[in-house]
């Protein structure tokens, strides 16, 4: 885990380390934060990632489970969490995933984005599609591939 650094009152995090190629592990049947979250690992945080589905288990980093190494954190999901811990969310297209994930998985509707319905249905489209975790993982790899590319701004016309 992230350790934590306390300077004049108030909290600071350093940057987490993880080794390229780890194994990252969460709970199995995966929906729309494990989903999310594993993408963004896999293109963001380590592009040599491998996920596994189970209980915890020693030498590899766990998220979206209890005690888990990446986690909710406050009334943050998962994929909030990991954005936060790894210095990601200045990236305008992160933050508005990020909040469309937040909404489903926290059902708090606390952002709204007007996306987000739309998202949910591809989701859940994807699960009801793909028993296997993997599958569910790699098709929504796809899915969040494009929209991320969708909420990009464009480049200045030539």
């Amino acid at each position: 885990m992230a350790k934590l650094k306390k300077q004049s009152n108030t909290r600071t995090r350093e940057r987490p380390r993880t080794r390229r190629g780890a194994t990252w592990i969460t709970r199995p049947d995966v929906h729309v934060d494990r989903i999310a979250s594993a993408w963004l690992i896999k293109r963001f945080i380590d592009r040599k990632a491998r996920f596994a589905f189970g209980e915890a288990r020693e030498g590899a980093v766990s998220f979206d489970m209890f005690e888990g190494d990446y986690t909710h954190e406050g009334d943050r999901c998962t994929f909030e969490t990991l954005l936060q811990r790894f210095g990601l969310e200045q990236d305008g297209a992160l933050r508005a995933i990020a909040e469309m994930v937040h909404d489903l998985d926290v059902k708090d509707g606390k952002f709204g984005r007007e996306e987000t319905p739309g998202f949910e249905r591809l989701i859940v489209g994807i699960v009801k599609r793909h028993a296997r975790d993997e599958a569910r993982i790699e098709r929504g790899a796809e899915l969040l591939n494009d929209l991320y590319e969708s909420i990009q701004p464009s480049p200045p016309a030539r």
